[in-house]
Formats: structure tokens, sequence, C-alpha cells
């Protein structure tokens, strides 16, 4: 039997926390307005990212330490106790492809490898627009590949990703089935992009981070004159069946809400087992917040019991 869950997470009323996530929401707004505006410079709009991602801090007793995986540059990163941890995840960052790197996205990857527990490879994947599509899909290809060859089993490696990471690390899986190589564990996406046409947007959401001009940008750097439909590039699109089994988290407060629903129902449609968890009022991968925000933490947590049922 196909076990598949939609689940509305119940919200944190404690007064302590509304304070909490009023203060983060109002930070964020304010942050996001400069960062992800379209017309910005690419490299402007890194650095600005760069800069906002040093206000996340990742769990003490994390190390990260670069290294290269099949070829692929990037990062690992242990937590102090796991180090000899033998669940791995590879991990895709965010950034609408043209932006982020390992080191702005060590909040996520630090909690993940304290929690899971794990030792977390991040990948520095190549970003548009120098690199447009399908750039991304063959470095995180290549550097799970250079996993299976250091002798690190399928069964012991998760794909995650959140926001272009998150529809990037689906679109992993589905080259992977392509190449006929073991597929992974699990899969762990956060608020993923998951159409670059943009067709069904959640336009009524209080979105506070992500402008849809931004969108529309990002998506046609890397596509490059590439087809929006193709499904290594909006995942949303493809045939999912035999994809392994899949955990997506979302905030309700998301502009990409619906592309989260989208990937659950066609998983479920597919056969694949899957589990969406929406957090009520939270915003575009709030996972960032971890350590602060208790549904941050909430959500790492269910990321772990996840991967152990996988």
């Amino acid at each position: 039997m196909i076990q598949t869950e939609r689940v509305q997470m119940p919200a944190d009323e404690s007064l302590g926390q509304r304070i909490i996530a009023g203060v983060l929401r109002s930070t964020v707004r304010l942050m996001a307005a400069r960062t992800f505006r379209a017309g910005l410079p690419v490299d402007e709009h890194r650095r600005r990212v760069r800069q906002v991602t040093r206000l996340t801090l990742p769990p003490r007793g994390c190390a990260f330490s670069r290294a290269t995986c099949g070829g692929v540059p990037g990062e690992w990163v242990r937590a102090r106790g796991h180090e000899t941890a033998s669940l791995t995840i590879l991990y895709l960052h965010g950034g609408g492809y043209l932006s982020g790197s390992p080191a702005t996205h060590r909040a996520v990857t630090g909690h993940l490898a304290a929690r899971c527990p794990a030792r977390v490879f991040a990948v520095d994947y190549r970003l548009a627009p120098e690199h447009p599509f399908p750039a991304a899909v063959d470095d995180a290809t290549a550097a799970y590949r250079g996993l299976l060859a250091e002798g690190v089993a399928a069964g012991d490696i998760v794909i995650a990703g959140d926001s272009a990471g998150g529809g990037l690390s689906v679109a992993t899986a589905l080259r992977l089935r392509e190449l006929a190589q073991p597929l992974p564990r699990a899969l762990a996406v956060f608020s993923p992009w998951t159409d670059l046409a943009l067709g069904q947007l959640t336009t009524d959401a209080p979105e506070i981070m992500l402008a849809l001009p931004w969108l529309h940008e990002g998506a046609k750097a890397y596509l490059s004159g590439a087809d929006a439909r193709h499904p290594l590039a909006s995942p949303v699109q493809a045939d999912l069946r035999h994809l392994p089994p899949t955990l997506i988290q979302v905030g309700t407060d998301e502009v990409l809400l619906d592309d989260s629903r989208r990937l659950f129902d066609r998983l479920r449609e597919c056969g694949v087992r899957a589990r969406l968890e929406e957090y009520p009022r939270r915003w575009h991968v709030f996972h960032v917040h971890a350590g602060v925000l208790a549904d941050a933490d909430r959500a790492f947590e269910a990321v772990a019991r996840f991967i152990r049922s996988a």
C-alpha cells in the first residue's frame, strides 16, 4: 500500500514564538526587497545574498571543509559527535539558479548534519546565466555518482534541497533514473521550485521574500531558450514513477505553495510514497531560522523521522 500524506502542521501559538516570528518576518521582508529584485546585475544580487545569509547561523559544533565529489566542488559538513554517521545527504542549495553556494546555506546543512544525523555534501553547482540548463543537473548528478564511486551505498544517501535546489533534487533523481543508476534512499525538499513556466503560482499568498519578476528573470536566465516544460527543468511536468520516498515541506505564505502541492499530487498519481507538510504562516525556506524559530526546529525533526522511515 502506497503511503501518502498531506499534513497541515499545527500552528505554534505561544507568545514568545509569535513575537520571534513577527520580528523575523519583518526582517526578511526588508532584506528580501533589496535582494530578490529583478534588474539587479547578477554580481550585485549574489553579493547581497551573501550579506543576507551571514545573519543565519549553523548550530554549534559543525565543521565545514571544501572538497570535491565526482569532480564537482562543494563542502563537507559534519556535526560534532556524528563525524562517522552512516547517512550521507547530498544537498542542493536554492537561489533561483542564479545565486547561492554551500556557504550561504550553512544554517540548513548544519542542522541537517546535526539532527538527522548525517554527513552532508553541499554541492557548489554551476550557476546561470554563465552556465544555463542543464549544467546544474549535470553537476548534481556527477556529485551523486561520485558518492557511489567512493563506496557510499545508494540506500545510505538522501538528496535534499531548498527552492530551486528542491526542484533540482527531483530533477537529479529523474536523471539518475534515466541513467539506470541506483536511486537514493529518499528525497527531502523545502519550498521547492518545480515549475519554471510559473504557470500556477499562489498569487494570493502573503509572500515576503520572492518577487514574481525576479522569478521570471531567474527562469529565463537558467533556461536560456530551453523549454520550461522540460522535465529536468520543471519536474512537476515529469513522469515521476519509481522515484524514492519524498518529503515536501512548505510554508502557507509562499507564492510557490502550489508548486509543492502539485508536486505532491503528481507523486501520488505516480505511486510514489510522499508526505507534504504545510506550516501555517511560514515563509519561503523558513528552515534557515532553526535554533530560533520553533517551526524550523520541528521541520528538521520531521526530516530525520522521515528519513528513518524511508
